[in-house]
């Protein structure tokens, strides 16, 4: 017991629509527009002070519940959840270090949340309504403690080492007593190589334009976009059910990038492979037909469906030929081992699965040899400081992958006037030097974005 452990007192919940410039295409989905949750969240220590804390998600239906229902019901559902974790996370009865009271919160409290509705919503789906709440849990500690939040993880402040969370398993010789969150993380580079998304639908030559392209003064063209932002790592998103069409996108994205100075790709099968087979017949013809390409293929990412358990294929094959990374099926550090076990090679770290989870799955990951990596989920807004700064602490193999600049750019116009650096990509980079003061740096003060009054506020502030 601490001093600085906290008690959650109340909080605020806010639902900030957002509307795409182009459409992003998840598997069979498309998404047009998107609902981000941005959550308040005051704490108190033992002391009696109090601070308020800040995090934001967007509510990707598309991508956290995939499903024949329609987007309405998917969409209410995850609403009706974020107000139910508002009410939940002000009664809270815990105290404790952030990183803990994420972890007892997800542990005791979420799956029955989840479950409540008339609609049940699926775990991942969950874990996404749950971030802005976890994260703005993390940013109140930190600014109560007057640190940056990635500085807030070491034996300094936590009341239990990493073994109260990432016990030695049956299939597992490594001890976690006496290690902390700290130990496993980097210093923050000043900036970062940023990927650019190129989406299954967006037009890669003039002869792919349609005329219902926006004239907005952004880019549409690949070329356009690589020469605009000097841009050197592309990820490829792909169908993976069709062989024919995936080689050939990838081989027209690839040829553009290699004659315009991009040095690294990545391939997206959007979780709709299931053998193995699939892509390695697409790398094997690859490594053939176009070496360079092959060469300039950093990894894949998540070509086999979300339910690791109900979908455990031996994936070694993959991994053989190039370092696969596992991304939806990356809820927690339990599946991360389940999937090293399978064979994947890497992890896709996301903060809109929580910070709490992200971080106990860097931790036993980077233990266990994995690679990581920081994918987006297309975050505007406030959601965008985290995101970066997980990628920056992380020791990614390749920078991190930001792409709401590409669909909703004007989104972001408040925060970018005090953040230029991270909401607008120059020479293939993003810079981090704007991200300053106690928690994550947001400078909300400053970039002074109007919300109006809250959906859903619990408890005194």
């Amino acid at each position: 017991m601490r001093s600085t452990d906290v008690k959650v007192r109340a909080a605020q919940l806010w639902f900030l629509p957002v509307q795409t410039r182009v459409p992003l295409k998840f598997g069979p989905e498309t998404l047009t527009s998107v609902i981000c949750a941005r959550v308040a969240l005051t704490v108190e220590d033992r002391r009696g002070r109090l601070a308020t804390g800040w995090g934001e998600t967007p509510l990707s239906v598309q991508w956290v519940w995939p499903s024949e229902r329609s987007y309405n019901e998917r969409a209410h559902a995850l609403g009706a959840l974020c107000g139910r974790l508002a009410r939940r996370w002000a009664s809270f009865d815990a105290w404790g270090h952030a990183l803990e009271l994420g972890h007892a919160f997800q542990q005791q409290e979420l799956r029955n949340i989840a479950a409540e509705g008339s609609l049940p919503v699926p775990w991942l789906a969950a874990l996404v309504c749950c971030s802005p709440f976890d994260l703005a849990l993390h940013d109140a500690y930190a600014r109560l403690v007057g640190r940056p939040v990635y500085s807030i993880y070491d034996r300094d402040l936590l009341n239990h080492d990493l073994e109260a969370y990432l016990a030695p398993a049956t299939r597992s010789t490594i001890a976690f007593a006496g290690a902390y969150p700290a130990d496993y993380l980097q210093a923050r580079p000043a900036r970062l190589p940023v990927w650019h998304l190129v989406g299954g639908l967006d037009p890669l030559s003039e002869d792919d334009l349609t005329g219902d392209e926006p004239d907005d003064g952004y880019p549409v063209l690949l070329r356009d976009w690589i020469a605009r932002d000097g841009l050197t790592c592309l990820k490829i998103k792909l169908r993976g059910n069709d062989a024919a069409w995936d080689y050939e996108r990838f081989c027209r994205v690839g040829q553009i990038g290699s004659e315009t100075g991009v040095d690294w790709l990545s391939a997206d099968f959007n979780c709709t492979v299931t053998d193995p087979a699939y892509v390695n017949g697409i790398l094997d013809r690859l490594l053939v037909e176009q070496p360079r390409l092959y060469g300039m293929l950093l990894y894949v990412e998540q070509p086999f469906p979300y339910d690791l358990e109900a979908n455990a294929l031996d994936v070694h094959s993959v991994s053989a030929r190039k370092p696969l990374f596992m991304d939806e099926s990356a809820h927690d550090w339990r599946l991360v081992r389940l999937g090293r076990e399978l064979g994947w090679s890497g992890v896709a770290l996301k903060t809109c699965k929580t910070q709490t989870g992200a971080l106990l799955s860097l931790c036993w990951a980077r233990v266990h040899g994995m690679a990581l990596m920081v994918q987006d989920l297309t975050n505007p807004m406030l959601a965008q400081i985290p995101h970066v700064l997980l990628a920056a602490h992380a020791g990614t193999i390749m920078g991190v992958e930001s792409n709401a600049m590409q669909f909703y750019p004007d989104a972001s116009s408040f925060e970018a006037r005090v953040h230029p650096g991270l909401y607008h990509r120059r020479q293939g980079m993003l810079d981090l030097d704007s991200v300053q003061g106690p928690g994550f740096g947001y400078r909300l003060d400053e970039i002074a974005r109007p919300l109006g009054d809250p959906a859903v506020a619990i408890g005194g502030q």
